[in-house]
C-alpha cells in the first residue's frame, strides 16, 4: 500500500473537497511493521459524524472495519456502536491501555490497524507534518510521542517569533545597519 492523503490538509483543500470525504494518511507497508499505521484527522469529536466517512474509505482498503477502540480522553461521547454504510461498526474505550491519541481498528478477516487522531483544531502545517510522521514504514513513534514533539517544536517556534518580535521592537534590524553605516560626518584623516 502506497502512502495517500484523501486530501492535502491546507486551507485551500477545505474548499475543494467534501467535508464527509476524511483527511487520511496510511504508511506503505514496509519491511517491519510500524507502531502506526498512518494519520487520521478528524473534523470534529464526534465519532457518529466521523467514523462512517473513515470505515467507507478504509474498508475496501482493509476489510471491513468492525470495531473501534479510543481513549475516551479526547472523546466527549463514546457511543457503544456507529452505524456505517452496510454495517454497524462496534466502539470501546480503554483509559489506561490506550495512547489517548490513537484509535484502534479492527477487521475480523485481516486484522488491526493502529491511527494517531490528529486534533480537529490543528493548523494544517502541523497536521501535514504529523500525518507524514505517522505515515513513515519504519516508525517507531507512538501517537502520544508524536503529538508530543509537534507540541514542543511549536512552542521553540514561538519562542523564537516572541523573541525576534522584542528584538524588532528595540530596533534590532536597524540597530544591525546603524553599525554598518556611520550616521552624521565620517571623520577625515589630518594632513602631514
Amino acid at each position: 500500500m502506497t502512502a495517500t492523503i484523501s486530501h492535502p490538509p491546507t486551507a485551500e483543500a477545505d474548499d475543494r473537497f467534501s467535508s464527509s470525504s476524511p483527511r487520511l494518511s496510511l504508511a506503505p507497508v514496509g519491511p517491519a511493521p510500524a507502531l502506526l499505521d498512518g494519520a487520521w484527522w478528524p473534523r470534529s469529536r464526534d465519532l457518529v459524524a466521523e467514523l462512517p466517512s473513515l470505515t467507507a474509505v478504509l474498508d475496501p482498503l482493509w476489510g471491513r472495519i468492525t470495531r473501534v477502540t479510543v481513549n475516551p480522553t479526547h472523546w466527549p461521547v463514546v457511543p457503544r456502536k456507529v452505524p456505517v454504510a452496510g454495517h454497524v461498526v462496534k466502539v470501546g474505550w480503554f483509559l489506561p491501555e490506550q495512547d489517548p491519541n490513537e484509535l484502534l481498528l479492527l477487521s475480523y478477516h485481516v486484522g488491526r490497524w493502529n491511527l494517531l487522531v490528529i486534533p480537529p483544531q490543528t493548523a494544517p502545517d502541523a497536521a501535514a507534518r504529523l500525518m507524514a510522521a505517522a505515515s513513515d514504514p519504519l516508525g517507531t513513534s507512538t501517537a502520544s510521542w508524536l503529538m508530543g514533539e509537534e507540541a514542543r517544536s511549536r512552542t521553540l517556534y514561538e519562542a523564537d517569533r516572541a523573541v525576534e518580535s522584542v528584538w524588532d521592537s528595540e530596533g534590532g534590524h536597524e540597530a544591525g545597519d546603524a553599525t554598518a553605516r556611520p550616521r552624521g560626518p565620517v571623520p577625515q584623516p589630518m594632513g602631514r
